[in-house]
């Protein structure tokens, strides 16, 4: 048993790794980039990243793995195989390791707390990935572009841009996907399965990542801030995404048209302009949209579901852009003005009506006595 936390673990050998949690000693480390592991096999399975060695190919479609456990898991994609079953809620998964991971969710234990800011996690990998944010290091390039991840999972999958290999396919409606975790998400459009619940309010997710995105609703908590604007986000990927706003890169373009991007979910959208592709669905009434988020913004017109209520009069809205402009009527700010007479209005189309008197005004004609001197 572990004197510091109380967990207690089979092997003696567990134990001793687990108590490098709570001293922080790494006596592993890397001669390549000096980052330090609290493991030796965890140190032999990172320097691969500078070797580039992936010693372990699949049978099946020849795709190569720098650790023969990622195989294995890969392997698991191609016989459909899920032997790990939760007993809470009945997902399945490939690996124990993770059943292992997901079943903290239940239990909501959060042992690894962060030194500097006192933020606690389920799992040491988000600890690891959030402690990123203090020290800003990214230390997997792309060797395409440039551009650099703090995980290295983040940047295989921003490698596969430049390869547009898509090798997770959906055998409903045949998309493909980048990731199996991507496919995964997308099958429960189809199962309408949503397995992650909120206990404020009731509301269910397809993905974990969006009930945690959500709850920081109900919670106000917005720990990702920008340095040139001081805005603040719940998540880190939207914080690097407002930044390209101040930089101005945009790294994704549209092969047909040109048109580039600062967000490659952007890009995907714009090009359902050139192929037409409305691939969500409503069960209701059969319409069709592009963008997944409208589907869900019109599923409330069938559901009645108001969930953006105002905390000052209790009127409650479909949209969040709605309750923003009502809220306007509270607060009394009014910030789309009128640089031709000042006058300030509460919506953009308010303004773009008031403006129609400015645009209609007529030429000024020449005085009477003018005209008859030059005739």
């Amino acid at each position: 048993m572990c004197l510091d936390c109380g967990k207690s673990f089979v092997r003696r050998s567990d134990l001793v790794r687990h108590q490098a949690i709570h001293t922080g000693e790494r006596p592993h480390e890397c001669l390549d980039c000096g980052k330090s592991f609290i493991r030796k096999s965890d140190l032999a399975k990172h320097q691969a990243i500078h070797t580039g060695e992936r010693p372990h190919m699949c049978l099946d479609c020849g795709k190569s793995f720098t650790r023969r456990s990622s195989l294995l898991q890969h392997q698991g994609i191609h016989r459909g195989e899920n032997p790990h079953k939760c007993l809470d809620c009945g997902k399945s998964f490939i690996w124990r390791s993770d059943l292992v991971k997901h079943q903290v969710f239940h239990r909501g234990e959060r042992l690894h707390e962060c030194l500097d800011c006192g933020k606690s996690f389920i799992q040491r990998s988000d600890l690891v990935k959030h402690q990123t944010i203090h020290t800003g290091e990214r230390p997997h390039k792309c060797l395409n572009c440039g551009k650099s991840f703090i995980r290295r999972a983040d940047l295989v999958k921003h490698e596969v841009l430049h390869t547009g290999e898509r090798p997770y396919k959906c055998l409903d409606c045949a998309k493909s996907f980048i990731w199996r975790s991507d496919l995964v998400n997308h099958q429960a459009t189809h199962t309408g399965e949503r397995p992650h619940k909120c206990l404020d309010c009731g509301k269910s997710f397809i993905r974990r990542s969006a009930l945690v995105n959500h709850q920081a609703l109900h919670t106000g908590e917005r720990p990702h801030k920008c340095l040139v604007c001081g805005k603040s986000f719940i998540w880190r990927s939207d914080l690097v995404k407002h930044q390209a706003f101040h930089t101005g890169v945009r790294s994704h373009k549209c092969l047909v048209c040109g048109k580039s991007f600062i967000r490659r979910s952007d890009l995907v959208k714009h090009q359902r302009i050139h192929t037409g592709e409305r691939p969500h669905k409503c069960v209701d009434c059969g319409k069709s949209f592009k963008q997944r988020s409208d589907l869900a913004k019109h599923q409330r017109i069938h559901t009645g579901e108001r969930p953006h209520k105002c905390v000052d009069c209790g009127k409650s809205f479909i949209r969040r852009s709605a309750l923003v402009l009502h809220q306007r009527i509270h607060t009394g700010e009014n910030p789309r003005k009128c640089l031709d007479c000042g006058k300030s209005f509460i919506r953009g189309s308010e303004l773009r009506g008031a403006a129609s008197p400015h645009s209609l005004r007529l030429p000024l004609l020449p005085a009477p006595s003018a005209f008859r001197q030059h005739h």
